[in-house]
């Protein structure tokens, strides 16, 4: 009997494991920008709404390095486009990532001269990533982030199974 109770808890394993490690991998990298990236002529504020940002999650800036950069500041320095204060980060290497390591507002604006007045800032809300209220649900735009976490109804299932090999 000792083959079959191992067994049965290698077949647990093999099922409860894999779904443990999507419920794990929440975490998502977002492309400022989609595919036009970080640069003038595109709409943050449309990009940034289609999205739920939680933390944990990474925001990745692309732009030229040299004609753009990024800084993250104060919603008073977002508002006013002034950078001479309120500046918490800069970034200028192209290929920036920014990772959302707590739920709070973030503000992020291009330094380039003209560059924030013309459009080029947003702001974002990032809740906690076991919240699941207060966020209104929104369906990503094609090619954006995937679900996060696995299904409750792929658990019950592999509970139902595991259960199974009881009786």
């Amino acid at each position: 009997m000792p083959s079959l109770l191992f067994l049965r808890d290698a077949i647990f394993a093999l099922i409860l494991l894999p779904l443990m490690a999507l419920h794990h991998v929440a975490a998502t990298d977002y492309t400022v920008g989609d595919d036009d990236g970080w640069n003038t002529g595109t709409n943050y504020l449309t990009w940034s709404e289609k999205y739920n940002f939680t933390v944990g999650d990474v925001l990745v800036f692309r732009y030229l390095a040299g004609q753009h950069d990024v800084y993250q500041v104060t919603e008073e320095t977002y508002r006013s486009c002034n950078s001479s204060s309120g500046v918490l980060r800069r970034y200028a290497s192209g290929a920036d990532r920014v990772a959302l390591e707590e739920a709070t507002t973030y503000w992020f604006i291009c330094n380039t001269s003209g560059h924030c007045l013309g459009g080029m800032k947003f702001g974002i809300s990032v809740a906690n990533s076991s919240s699941q209220g207060g966020v209104e649900a929104q369906t990503p735009a094609q090619g954006g982030a995937a679900p996060r976490g696995a299904p409750v109804w792929l658990l019950g299932l592999t509970m139902g199974l595991w259960g199974s090999l009881y009786y």
